[in-house]
């Protein structure tokens, strides 16, 4: 097998009936991946379950123990800090735990890559869309992702998905150290970054599947939270001009 220089955070939380299955179908693409599980003390015993298969498979598998629930976007911040400093990862993904994001998709992804610097899974470019999913969470986050692309002026046509590949040297150009969102608007805030930065972003179309087993995670304050983001770099942007940069060349 090819070095593993492509590894995919995995931020879990109450994930146990998920987990097995998810590491199973991504270890078994026929690219080599590597993953990193993110947990915040799941109670249902999700760290014990990723701790067995970062024993069987310490090369590829890799865990890292918060005390709690800190937020999604700090979950990803911890992933990126191993992936980057002691994995030297070439790519990072970051991907929900709750087969939302099939990882099926992820072969076209890489793919992609080399030719964009950041990759979105997306439910709103041609071939994409969602399945079993309510209206209600269908038509918010046809709402949010709206908003969120007129206020910021954000190219993706996806601009609120969790589902996305980022090459090393995106996350390298980003202080992510002063990254103000932690939750679920963490992804907005990358993406505007991402963009102010000049960097090329290309999107895989998907089918976002509601979760299979659990619970969801998204709560009303997390919807707030996305709202005062997307507001606050708004204003941002407003302030202090902000011209986008030239896009830069792929290398």
């Amino acid at each position: 097998m090819k070095p593993i220089d492509t590894f995919v955070i995995i931020p879990t939380y109450n994930e146990a009936d998920n987990l097995d299955d998810l590491i199973a179908q991504v270890l078994d693409l026929p690219v080599p991946i590597g993953v990193i599980v993110v947990d915040d003390n799941s109670p249902d015993g999700t760290g014990q379950k990723a701790d067995e298969w970062a024993a069987r498979h310490p090369e590829r598998v890799h865990v890292v123990h918060r005390p709690g629930k800190m937020g999604l976007g700090t979950a990803y911040l911890a992933g990126f800090r191993l992936a980057l400093d002691a994995l030297g990862a070439r790519r990072i993904m970051t991907m929900d735990a709750d087969f939302s994001h099939n990882p099926r998709y992820i072969p076209a992804m890489v793919a992609l890559s080399e030719r964009k610097h950041v990759i979105i899974g997306s439910r709103y470019v041609p071939g994409g869309g969602s399945h079993n999913c309510t209206w209600k969470r269908i038509w918010l986050s046809k709402i949010a992702n709206f908003v969120a692309r007129f206020l910021l002026s954000l190219k993706a046509k996806d601009a609120t998905a969790g589902f996305r590949l980022y090459r090393r040297e995106v996350l390298e150009s980003i202080p992510l150290d002063q990254i103000f969102s932690s939750g679920y608007s963490f992804l907005v805030e990358m993406l505007f970054m991402c963009q102010r930065h000049g960097w090329q972003i290309g999107e895989v179309p998907i089918i976002f599947e509601d979760r299979r087993k659990g619970k969801t995670k998204i709560s009303r304050n997390e919807v707030f939270k996305a709202m005062y983001t997307v507001f606050r770099l708004f204003a941002r942007r407003l302030h202090r001009g902000e011209p986008r940069r030239p896009t830069i060349p792929i290398s």
